[in-house]
């Protein structure tokens, strides 16, 4: 077992008690049981999708379908890893990941590990394994969800139906505008953060430094704080960021900034844009609210979990 059903195991062992003790048909009872081994629709990108009502071997193929399964207290028993030099997130508890086996990259997922794990249940996302879909299907009934931007939330209640936690999800979704109501009083309150513009920096090796715009998943956390965001965001056009050069910083310009590396920083021109001209006019630098962030929470954390993490550091850092 790779979840633990303390409540659906009670109820499981009193059924077959009444039934033992009872001359009816005990049907009533048997209901619980008849739960946990039944199974359920699942609207998702492809399609509707048949699953079991508490499925227990399950494989998650992106960062989100993992913070998901976490969040809800579900291990599973694979998962992808983001790059070919990355384990599973670190802003995971290691507690929550230990023993979950690694399939390959999240690009490139090997189908024969999968496989070997006999899963009862495969989550993923169109954008990345809707071309192997019908190969994942053979395998195990395959839930994918449409983008994982902006849209996380909305994909995280396709996890919870597909692992049978919705219920649970409704009080993860609760608790997450509630510390959301949190943050935002204890950065002055809705007036003072709108007033406060923010952006958030990826310096990545090999490219061009990105300022995330407003359909990031951090970008609609931001947006649900009521954080302001800088001009530059609203002139992100087909994509989720806007990307410069070093030579470009001085377009960054917000009264707060967050920084994140991806890669070798010297690859990632990290000195050549914050020592520069540009950098040192910017507001956040003269005021001294700049904060660096750990780039696999705040660029590829995608989920509840991740999003709590976010809304402490930006309760810590914004805070007046």
């Amino acid at each position: 077992m790779n979840r633990t059903r303390l409540a659906l195991g009670a109820a499981l062992v009193l059924a077959l008690t009444l039934s033992a003790c009872s001359s009816d048909d005990g049907g009533g009872a048997a209901e619980p049981a008849a739960k946990a081994s039944g199974s359920h629709t699942v609207g998702t990108a492809m399609g509707d999708v048949k699953v079991k009502n508490l499925p227990e071997r399950v494989v998650v193929l992106d960062t989100a379908g993992l913070d998901s399964a976490i969040t809800l207290g579900v291990r599973p028993v694979g998962a992808t890893r983001a790059g070919s030099e990355q384990a599973l997130p670190a802003y995971l508890p290691p507690s929550k990941t230990k023993g979950i086996t690694e399939v390959g990259e999240r690009n490139s997922p090997d189908l024969k590990k999968i496989a070997a794990l006999k899963p009862d249940l495969i989550i993923g996302d169109k954008a990345h394994d809707g071309r192997r879909y019908e190969q994942l299907g053979a395998i195990a009934p395959t839930v994918l969800t449409g983008s994982a931007d902006h849209a996380w939330k909305r994909n995280f209640l396709v996890h919870a139906d597909a692992l049978g936690e919705k219920a649970r999800a409704r009080q993860v979704a609760a608790k997450y505008k509630t510390h959301v109501a949190a943050v935002t009083k204890a950065v002055g309150g809705a007036g003072a953060a709108a007033r406060t513009e923010v952006n958030v920096v990826r310096f990545v090796a090999g490219s061009d430094i990105r300022i995330y715009g407003r359909r990031t998943p951090t970008g609609t956390i931001l947006s649900d704080v009521g954080l302001g965001r800088s001009a530059i965001t609203k002139q992100v056009r087909g994509g989720l960021s806007y990307d410069v050069g070093p030579e470009q910083i001085g377009k960054a310009d917000a009264d707060a900034i967050f920084t994140s590396t991806y890669g070798n920083p010297g690859l990632a021109k990290v000195a050549e844009a914050t020592t520069s001209g540009q950098w040192r006019g910017i507001r956040a630098v003269r005021d001294s609210r700049v904060y660096n962030v750990a780039d696999g929470l705040w660029a590829e954390g995608v989920g509840y979990t991740a999003a709590d993490q976010i809304l402490s550091e930006l309760e810590s850092d914004l805070a007046r």
